[in-house]
Protein backbone atom coordinates (compact mmCIF):
# COMPACT_ATOMS: atom_id res chain seq x y z
CA UNK A 1 0.00 0.00 0.00
CA UNK A 2 2.87 2.42 -0.30
CA UNK A 3 2.13 5.72 -1.44
CA UNK A 4 -1.68 4.60 -2.07
CA UNK A 5 -2.66 6.53 1.56
CA UNK A 6 -0.83 9.64 1.77
CA UNK A 7 -4.27 11.50 1.01
CA UNK A 8 -6.04 9.82 4.28
CA UNK A 9 -5.35 11.71 7.83
CA UNK A 10 -4.03 9.67 10.78
CA UNK A 11 -7.65 10.08 11.70
CA UNK A 12 -9.03 8.32 9.35
CA UNK A 13 -6.44 5.76 8.55
CA UNK A 14 -7.40 4.67 12.72
CA UNK A 15 -10.89 4.25 11.48
CA UNK A 16 -10.29 2.23 8.76
CA UNK A 17 -8.57 -0.16 10.45
CA UNK A 18 -10.83 0.30 13.80
CA UNK A 19 -13.33 -0.70 11.41
CA UNK A 20 -11.53 -3.56 9.61
CA UNK A 21 -11.66 -5.06 13.25
CA UNK A 22 -15.07 -4.80 13.92
CA UNK A 23 -14.14 -3.05 16.96
CA UNK A 24 -16.48 0.01 18.42
CA UNK A 25 -14.84 4.10 19.49
CA UNK A 26 -15.92 2.71 22.51
CA UNK A 27 -13.79 -0.15 22.60
CA UNK A 28 -10.93 1.15 21.25
CA UNK A 29 -10.83 4.32 23.28
CA UNK A 30 -11.04 2.28 26.45
CA UNK A 31 -8.13 0.35 25.94
CA UNK A 32 -6.05 3.49 25.34
CA UNK A 33 -7.77 5.07 28.79
CA UNK A 34 -9.63 7.63 26.56
CA UNK A 35 -12.95 8.51 25.99
CA UNK A 36 -15.02 7.40 22.99
CA UNK A 37 -15.71 11.03 21.92
CA UNK A 38 -11.59 11.72 22.08
CA UNK A 39 -11.28 9.11 19.44
CA UNK A 40 -14.31 10.23 17.16
CA UNK A 41 -12.55 14.25 17.31
CA UNK A 42 -9.49 12.17 16.36
CA UNK A 43 -11.06 10.36 13.44
CA UNK A 44 -13.04 13.35 12.31
CA UNK A 45 -9.78 15.11 12.48
CA UNK A 46 -11.16 17.88 15.22
CA UNK A 47 -8.33 17.74 17.35
CA UNK A 48 -4.81 16.50 16.34
CA UNK A 49 -3.03 13.54 16.99
CA UNK A 50 0.69 13.52 16.58
CA UNK A 51 1.88 11.98 20.00
CA UNK A 52 4.02 8.51 18.99
CA UNK A 53 3.52 6.85 22.08
CA UNK A 54 -0.30 7.65 21.83
CA UNK A 55 -0.58 6.34 18.09
CA UNK A 56 1.78 3.49 19.16
CA UNK A 57 -0.86 2.41 21.64
CA UNK A 58 -3.37 2.76 19.17
CA UNK A 59 -1.66 0.21 17.00
CA UNK A 60 -1.30 -2.12 19.51
CA UNK A 61 -4.67 -2.58 20.22
CA UNK A 62 -5.78 -2.68 16.51
CA UNK A 63 -3.07 -5.01 16.02
CA UNK A 64 -1.41 -2.70 13.08
CA UNK A 65 2.30 -1.15 12.96
CA UNK A 66 3.10 1.74 13.57
CA UNK A 67 3.60 2.74 10.08
CA UNK A 68 0.11 1.76 8.84
CA UNK A 69 -0.77 4.93 11.10
CA UNK A 70 1.38 7.40 9.81
CA UNK A 71 1.50 6.25 6.19
CA UNK A 72 4.62 4.86 6.39
CA UNK A 73 7.30 3.75 4.45
CA UNK A 74 6.48 6.31 1.44
CA UNK A 75 7.54 6.04 -2.02
CA UNK A 76 10.78 7.03 -2.65
CA UNK A 77 10.73 9.70 -5.54
CA UNK A 78 13.20 9.15 -8.47
CA UNK A 79 16.05 12.18 -8.84
CA UNK A 80 18.40 12.87 -10.87
CA UNK A 81 20.75 11.67 -8.44
CA UNK A 82 19.75 9.28 -7.12
CA UNK A 83 18.40 7.79 -10.19
CA UNK A 84 16.13 4.57 -10.73
CA UNK A 85 17.47 2.02 -8.46
CA UNK A 86 16.48 3.10 -4.91
CA UNK A 87 15.15 1.10 -1.95
CA UNK A 88 13.96 -2.07 -3.82
CA UNK A 89 17.57 -2.50 -4.94
CA UNK A 90 19.01 -1.87 -1.20
CA UNK A 91 16.67 -4.35 0.30
CA UNK A 92 18.30 -6.97 -2.10
CA UNK A 93 21.89 -6.14 -0.74
CA UNK A 94 20.57 -6.27 2.67
CA UNK A 95 19.04 -9.53 2.23
CA UNK A 96 21.76 -11.47 0.02
CA UNK A 97 21.04 -14.99 1.51
CA UNK A 98 24.54 -15.95 0.21
CA UNK A 99 26.09 -14.25 3.16
CA UNK A 100 24.35 -17.18 5.03
CA UNK A 101 24.88 -20.29 2.49
CA UNK A 102 28.62 -19.28 1.33
CA UNK A 103 31.66 -20.11 3.51
CA UNK A 104 34.85 -19.20 1.44
CA UNK A 105 35.36 -14.94 0.23
CA UNK A 106 34.06 -14.11 -3.03
CA UNK A 107 36.29 -13.95 -6.06
CA UNK A 108 37.68 -10.95 -6.95
CA UNK A 109 39.61 -9.22 -9.93
CA UNK A 110 40.77 -7.17 -7.25
CA UNK A 111 40.69 -6.55 -3.30
CA UNK A 112 38.70 -3.21 -3.39
CA UNK A 113 40.58 -0.47 -1.77
CA UNK A 114 39.72 0.16 1.99
CA UNK A 115 41.02 4.24 0.93
CA UNK A 116 38.28 4.01 -1.59
CA UNK A 117 35.88 2.76 0.70
CA UNK A 118 36.21 5.33 3.37
CA UNK A 119 35.84 8.29 1.11
CA UNK A 120 32.79 6.43 -0.27
CA UNK A 121 31.15 6.07 3.34
CA UNK A 122 32.07 10.02 3.89
CA UNK A 123 30.73 10.87 0.41
CA UNK A 124 27.60 9.15 1.46
CA UNK A 125 26.99 10.02 4.99
CA UNK A 126 27.35 13.80 4.29
CA UNK A 127 24.87 13.18 1.44
CA UNK A 128 22.38 11.68 4.23
CA UNK A 129 23.24 14.99 6.92
CA UNK A 130 22.25 17.09 3.50
CA UNK A 131 19.17 14.97 3.27
CA UNK A 132 19.68 13.79 -0.04
CA UNK A 133 18.08 10.65 0.70
CA UNK A 134 17.61 9.20 -2.64
CA UNK A 135 21.19 9.86 -3.54
CA UNK A 136 21.89 8.10 -0.48
CA UNK A 137 20.02 5.17 -1.18
CA UNK A 138 21.31 4.61 -4.61
CA UNK A 139 25.15 4.77 -3.26
CA UNK A 140 24.50 2.63 -1.06
CA UNK A 141 23.47 -0.60 -2.75
CA UNK A 142 27.18 -0.52 -4.85
CA UNK A 143 28.94 1.00 -1.18
CA UNK A 144 27.72 -2.36 0.90
CA UNK A 145 28.84 -5.01 -1.41
CA UNK A 146 32.48 -3.32 -1.94
CA UNK A 147 32.64 -2.79 1.89
CA UNK A 148 31.23 -6.05 2.37
CA UNK A 149 33.75 -7.88 -0.12
CA UNK A 150 36.86 -6.48 1.50
CA UNK A 151 35.96 -7.59 5.06
CA UNK A 152 36.08 -11.29 3.27
CA UNK A 153 39.59 -11.13 1.57
CA UNK A 154 41.26 -9.16 4.48
CA UNK A 155 43.03 -10.22 7.18
CA UNK A 156 44.50 -9.11 10.58
CA UNK A 157 44.07 -5.59 11.48
CA UNK A 158 43.40 -4.87 7.74
CA UNK A 159 40.47 -6.89 8.53
CA UNK A 160 39.01 -5.20 11.19
CA UNK A 161 39.72 -1.99 9.74
CA UNK A 162 37.35 -3.16 7.04
CA UNK A 163 34.86 -4.37 9.75
CA UNK A 164 34.68 -0.85 10.77
CA UNK A 165 34.14 0.72 7.38
CA UNK A 166 31.51 -1.52 6.86
CA UNK A 167 29.85 -0.98 9.94
CA UNK A 168 29.50 2.49 8.94
CA UNK A 169 28.21 2.09 6.12
CA UNK A 170 25.68 -0.02 7.11
CA UNK A 171 24.66 2.59 9.42
CA UNK A 172 23.99 5.11 7.09
CA UNK A 173 21.85 2.54 5.82
CA UNK A 174 19.87 1.93 8.71
CA UNK A 175 19.55 5.59 9.07
CA UNK A 176 18.51 6.83 5.97
CA UNK A 177 15.71 3.78 6.17
CA UNK A 178 14.13 5.01 9.28
CA UNK A 179 14.03 8.47 7.64
CA UNK A 180 11.95 7.06 4.90
CA UNK A 181 9.35 4.78 7.14
CA UNK A 182 11.53 1.25 6.26
CA UNK A 183 11.29 0.73 9.98
CA UNK A 184 11.75 -3.39 9.45
CA UNK A 185 14.32 -3.21 6.92
CA UNK A 186 16.32 -0.45 9.12
CA UNK A 187 16.86 -3.07 11.71
CA UNK A 188 18.40 -5.60 9.33
CA UNK A 189 21.39 -2.88 8.53
CA UNK A 190 21.19 -1.94 12.14
CA UNK A 191 21.54 -6.00 12.60
CA UNK A 192 24.47 -6.69 10.30
CA UNK A 193 26.02 -3.11 11.26
CA UNK A 194 26.56 -3.94 14.81
CA UNK A 195 27.99 -7.36 13.75
CA UNK A 196 30.55 -5.68 11.47
CA UNK A 197 31.15 -3.36 14.34
CA UNK A 198 32.21 -5.98 16.92
CA UNK A 199 34.49 -7.23 14.42
CA UNK A 200 36.17 -4.12 14.17
CA UNK A 201 37.31 -3.83 18.08
CA UNK A 202 36.83 -0.21 17.75
CA UNK A 203 35.09 0.96 20.82
CA UNK A 204 34.10 4.23 18.98
CA UNK A 205 32.39 2.30 16.15
CA UNK A 206 30.65 0.09 18.27
CA UNK A 207 28.94 3.05 20.61
CA UNK A 208 27.82 4.37 17.03
CA UNK A 209 25.83 1.40 16.14
CA UNK A 210 24.79 0.85 19.47
CA UNK A 211 22.85 4.12 18.68
CA UNK A 212 21.59 3.13 15.54
CA UNK A 213 20.20 -0.06 16.93
CA UNK A 214 18.55 2.64 19.58
CA UNK A 215 17.03 4.71 16.43
CA UNK A 216 15.79 1.35 14.71
CA UNK A 217 13.59 0.53 17.56
CA UNK A 218 12.45 3.46 18.02
CA UNK A 219 11.60 3.50 14.31
CA UNK A 220 9.28 0.25 14.94
CA UNK A 221 7.26 1.90 18.20
CA UNK A 222 9.59 -0.08 20.09
CA UNK A 223 10.40 2.85 22.74
CA UNK A 224 10.74 0.25 25.79
CA UNK A 225 13.29 -1.77 24.06
CA UNK A 226 15.12 1.38 22.93
CA UNK A 227 15.35 2.49 26.02
CA UNK A 228 17.03 -0.67 27.50
CA UNK A 229 19.48 -0.79 24.68
CA UNK A 230 20.35 2.94 25.66
CA UNK A 231 20.85 2.02 29.58
CA UNK A 232 22.84 -0.94 27.90
CA UNK A 233 24.94 1.51 25.82
CA UNK A 234 25.91 3.87 28.64
CA UNK A 235 27.71 0.81 30.64
CA UNK A 236 29.13 0.07 27.65
CA UNK A 237 30.74 3.23 27.59
CA UNK A 238 31.65 3.88 30.96
CA UNK A 239 34.97 2.46 30.93
CA UNK A 240 36.25 5.25 27.80
CA UNK A 241 34.42 7.75 29.74
CA UNK A 242 37.72 9.12 32.38
CA UNK A 243 39.84 10.15 29.87
CA UNK A 244 37.45 10.57 26.73
CA UNK A 245 38.50 11.92 22.83
CA UNK A 246 35.86 14.12 21.64
CA UNK A 247 35.17 11.60 19.47
CA UNK A 248 34.17 9.22 22.46
CA UNK A 249 32.03 12.33 24.07
CA UNK A 250 30.68 13.09 21.09
CA UNK A 251 29.47 9.28 20.41
CA UNK A 252 28.58 8.61 24.14
CA UNK A 253 26.39 12.06 23.73
CA UNK A 254 24.62 11.09 20.81
CA UNK A 255 23.61 7.78 22.21
CA UNK A 256 22.00 9.76 25.43
CA UNK A 257 19.75 11.83 23.16
CA UNK A 258 18.51 9.27 20.87
CA UNK A 259 17.61 7.35 24.72
CA UNK A 260 15.98 10.65 25.55
CA UNK A 261 13.89 10.22 22.97
CA UNK A 262 13.25 6.83 23.70
CA UNK A 263 11.93 7.62 27.16
CA UNK A 264 9.90 10.43 26.21
CA UNK A 265 8.16 8.26 23.73
CA UNK A 266 7.66 6.05 26.67
CA UNK A 267 6.48 8.49 28.65
CA UNK A 268 8.95 8.32 31.20
CA UNK A 269 9.56 11.95 32.23
CA UNK A 270 12.39 11.55 35.03
CA UNK A 271 14.44 9.49 32.58
CA UNK A 272 14.12 11.59 29.58
CA UNK A 273 15.31 14.25 32.10
CA UNK A 274 18.32 12.44 33.52
CA UNK A 275 19.56 11.15 29.97
CA UNK A 276 19.07 15.01 28.81
CA UNK A 277 21.02 16.40 31.43
CA UNK A 278 23.81 14.02 30.61
CA UNK A 279 24.15 14.70 27.35
CA UNK A 280 24.48 18.82 28.66
CA UNK A 281 27.27 17.65 30.89
CA UNK A 282 28.73 15.58 27.64
CA UNK A 283 28.46 18.53 25.64
CA UNK A 284 30.02 20.93 28.11
CA UNK A 285 32.98 18.89 28.33
CA UNK A 286 32.83 19.12 24.24
CA UNK A 287 32.92 22.64 24.57
CA UNK A 288 31.12 23.34 21.46
CA UNK A 289 28.84 22.08 18.45
CA UNK A 290 31.17 19.67 16.17
CA UNK A 291 30.08 16.70 14.05
CA UNK A 292 32.71 14.08 14.40
CA UNK A 293 31.92 10.17 13.04
CA UNK A 294 28.44 12.41 11.80
CA UNK A 295 26.69 12.77 15.23
CA UNK A 296 26.14 16.46 15.00
CA UNK A 297 26.80 16.71 19.20
CA UNK A 298 27.15 19.40 20.92
CA UNK A 299 25.03 22.07 22.69
CA UNK A 300 22.72 22.98 19.82
CA UNK A 301 21.80 19.34 19.19
CA UNK A 302 20.84 19.23 22.78
CA UNK A 303 18.25 21.67 22.56
CA UNK A 304 17.40 20.63 19.98
CA UNK A 305 16.39 17.21 21.60
CA UNK A 306 14.58 19.38 24.41
CA UNK A 307 12.43 20.73 21.94
CA UNK A 308 11.57 17.43 20.26
CA UNK A 309 11.38 14.98 23.62
CA UNK A 310 8.81 18.06 24.87
CA UNK A 311 6.43 17.74 22.09
CA UNK A 312 6.80 13.94 22.46
CA UNK A 313 5.08 14.12 26.43
CA UNK A 314 2.73 17.26 24.98
CA UNK A 315 5.08 20.10 26.93
CA UNK A 316 3.95 22.07 24.02
CA UNK A 317 4.71 25.62 25.74
CA UNK A 318 8.49 24.06 26.99
CA UNK A 319 8.99 23.90 23.50
CA UNK A 320 7.19 26.92 22.42
CA UNK A 321 9.33 28.49 24.76
CA UNK A 322 13.00 27.41 23.94
CA UNK A 323 12.51 26.03 19.68
CA UNK A 324 11.70 29.05 17.58
CA UNK A 325 14.38 31.75 18.71
CA UNK A 326 16.87 28.34 18.67
CA UNK A 327 19.89 29.22 16.10
CA UNK A 328 20.51 25.72 14.28
CA UNK A 329 23.11 27.26 11.88
CA UNK A 330 26.24 25.51 13.34
CA UNK A 331 24.67 22.02 12.95
CA UNK A 332 23.91 19.71 9.66
CA UNK A 333 20.77 19.94 7.41
CA UNK A 334 19.31 17.19 8.29
CA UNK A 335 19.32 18.41 12.16
CA UNK A 336 17.97 21.72 11.12
CA UNK A 337 15.26 20.79 9.21
CA UNK A 338 14.61 18.12 12.10
CA UNK A 339 14.42 20.98 14.62
CA UNK A 340 12.02 22.74 12.06
CA UNK A 341 9.42 20.11 11.61
CA UNK A 342 8.95 19.89 15.65
CA UNK A 343 8.66 24.02 16.06
CA UNK A 344 6.33 23.94 12.93
CA UNK A 345 3.97 21.22 15.14
CA UNK A 346 4.20 23.50 18.65
CA UNK A 347 3.77 26.58 16.19
CA UNK A 348 0.61 24.90 14.76
CA UNK A 349 -1.40 24.87 18.40
CA UNK A 350 -1.66 28.59 18.32
CA UNK A 351 -0.08 30.33 15.18
CA UNK A 352 -0.53 28.52 12.30
CA UNK A 353 0.55 30.77 9.62
CA UNK A 354 4.21 31.29 11.08
CA UNK A 355 3.95 26.86 11.46
CA UNK A 356 3.29 26.75 7.48
CA UNK A 357 5.84 29.83 6.77
CA UNK A 358 8.39 27.20 9.00
CA UNK A 359 7.54 23.99 6.92
CA UNK A 360 8.18 26.14 3.38
CA UNK A 361 11.62 27.83 4.45
CA UNK A 362 12.45 24.13 5.87
CA UNK A 363 11.00 22.95 2.41
CA UNK A 364 13.99 25.50 0.67
CA UNK A 365 16.73 23.52 2.79
CA UNK A 366 15.76 19.90 2.27
CA UNK A 367 12.56 19.39 -0.06
CA UNK A 368 13.01 15.66 0.43
CA UNK A 369 13.16 15.15 4.42
CA UNK A 370 9.92 17.32 4.58
CA UNK A 371 8.65 15.15 1.55
CA UNK A 372 8.97 12.02 3.59
CA UNK A 373 8.78 13.04 7.20
CA UNK A 374 5.51 11.59 8.83
CA UNK A 375 5.20 15.22 10.67
CA UNK A 376 5.06 17.29 8.04
CA UNK A 377 2.57 15.31 6.15
CA UNK A 378 0.01 15.18 9.13
CA UNK A 379 0.72 19.05 9.88
CA UNK A 380 -0.72 19.60 6.03
CA UNK A 381 -3.09 17.84 6.00
CA UNK A 382 -3.99 18.94 8.97
CA UNK A 383 -4.14 23.04 8.03
CA UNK A 384 -5.98 21.67 4.39
CA UNK A 385 -8.78 19.88 6.44
CA UNK A 386 -9.10 22.32 9.50
CA UNK A 387 -8.61 25.81 7.92
CA UNK A 388 -11.37 28.48 7.37
CA UNK A 389 -11.95 29.33 3.27
CA UNK A 390 -9.75 28.56 0.69
CA UNK A 391 -6.41 27.38 0.91
CA UNK A 392 -3.53 29.72 0.27
CA UNK A 393 -1.80 28.92 -3.03
CA UNK A 394 1.30 28.04 -1.09
CA UNK A 395 -0.22 25.95 1.17
CA UNK A 396 -2.11 24.06 -1.77
CA UNK A 397 1.59 23.76 -3.30
CA UNK A 398 3.25 22.37 -0.75
CA UNK A 399 0.45 19.96 -0.56
CA UNK A 400 0.98 18.71 -3.91
CA UNK A 401 4.56 18.24 -3.40
CA UNK A 402 4.21 16.14 -0.28
CA UNK A 403 1.54 14.13 -2.27
CA UNK A 404 -1.10 14.51 0.13
CA UNK A 405 -3.52 16.83 -1.31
Amino acid sequence: MRGMTTELTIGERIAFYRRRRGLSQEVVAGFVGRTADWLGKIENGRIQLDRLSVLRRLAEVLDVALGDLIAEPSLLEWTDRSGRATVPALRSVLMDYRKFTTTAPSVLDEVPDLDAIRASVERVWEAYQRSQFGYVTSQLGTLIPQARLAYEVEEGDRKRLAGGRLALAYQVAATTLTKLGEADLAWNAADRGIEAAQSSENPVIIGALLRTVTHSLLATGAYEEALRVTQDAIGFFQPHLARASRLMLSVYGAQLLAGSMAAARAENRSVTSDLLHEADQAARRLGADDNLLWTAFGPTNVTIHRVSTAMELGDVQVALAIGPDLDTTSVPTERRVRHALEVSRALSTRHRDDAIATVLEAETLAPEQVRYHFISRHLVQTWLRTGRGKPSYQLTGLAKRLNVA
